[in-house]
């Protein structure tokens, strides 16, 4: 049964931590079941390093992508175990949108798993460590951010806004010298922080360019089943729902170089008539931003016993 007022959606890259999902597996064996499949694609105990570390292993891209679609993954495969109703939305913040339509049915797991691993391989090799940075920016319109990032970006030093995550935070990514002095002039503008971020990959700008190409030919050897999927899917990069297998494909690669418009998707939801959304995946973050966006409708997040029995009584009523 579908619910055409609720939406689950997937946490990305940064909300993973060591130990995450512990207390849920000791509940629903089928936590580190969805683990061990992963595992078996890519050659190493995923659960392992989730459960146990070090952090500085699991927050390096090549493995963080892996780790969050599996958690997120696993965390719908509890909700599926615990209740019969199923979202009629999804959408997940830029790497979350593979678990969207994993979870939706329009992408195998298997395939899913394959794919983020070489996603998260091209984005590390695209940009030499040293050259790219992102930085968020706090306390400023969105129209202000990227006023600035078009005074400073030129063909050698690029900046362009790569999340809208909620009013009043957008992150910036591009070439480091760039990026600094984005940060320097939102600084002067007004912005109430501008900091740069601990990530070694600039995500979701024309750095990604080259790797995108290069994706999108292994996403032409990937079945996408959108016709049968079980929900629809909001696309990070133009917040639009498709339903062609090539069109799919075709948001997916430019998802590495275009912006996360997650602000518009969480209120184009909202104007759809969802009147719940359910964080499905480690943490919190998307729970925060959504009260941001659109505060008079709740979201709770489910990554562990405790808070999936407050989703169950969000649901049940």
């Amino acid at each position: 049964m579908n619910d055409k007022s609720l939406a689950f959606i997937f946490p990305g890259q940064g909300s993973q931590s060591v130990g995450m999902l512990q207390e849920l597996a000791l509940e629903h064996p089928i936590v580190p079941g969805t683990f061990q499949e992963a595992s078996d694609v890519l050659g190493y105990d995923l659960w392992r390093m989730v459960a146990d570390g070090p952090s500085e292993q699991l927050n390096q891209t090549e493995y963080t992508q892996p780790a969050m679609l599996v958690a997120d993954v696993a965390a719908w495969r509890v909700w599926c175990e615990s209740s019969p109703l199923r979202p009629a939305w999804m959408a997940g913040h830029s790497l979350g949108e593979y678990a969207a339509l994993v979870c939706s049915g329009a992408l195998s797991f298997t395939d899913g798993v394959g794919l983020v691993r070489e996603r998260a391989q091209l984005m590390q090799h695209a940009v030499p460590s040293g050259v790219g940075a992102m930085a968020a920016i706090l306390g400023m319109e969105d129209a202000e951010v990227v006023e600035i990032c078009g005074q400073i970006s030129t063909s050698d030093a690029v900046v362009t806004a790569a999340n809208f995550n909620s009013p009043g935070q957008v992150v910036v990514a591009g070439h480091k010298s760039a990026v600094e002095t984005c940060i320097e002039k939102a600084r002067s503008a007004g912005a109430k922080r501008a900091v740069l971020l601990p990530v070694s990959v600039p995500s979701h700008c024309p750095l990604m360019a080259k790797a995108a190409e290069q994706f999108l030919q292994r996403l032409q050897k990937i079945t996408i089943m959108a016709a049968t999927a079980q929900c629809s899917v909001v696309h990070n990069v133009d917040v639009s729902v498709q339903t062609e297998a090539d069109a799919i494909r075709d948001r997916l690669a430019g998802q590495l170089h275009g912006s996360v418009r997650w602000s518009e998707t969480v209120a184009v939801l909202a104007s759809r008539g969802v009147t719940r959304f359910v964080e499905c995946g480690p943490g919190k973050v998307l729970t925060g931003l959504g009260k941001r966006i659109a505060a008079d409708v709740p979201t709770e997040p489910l990554y562990s016993p405790d808070s999936l029995r407050k989703v169950l009584e969000m649901i049940n009523g």
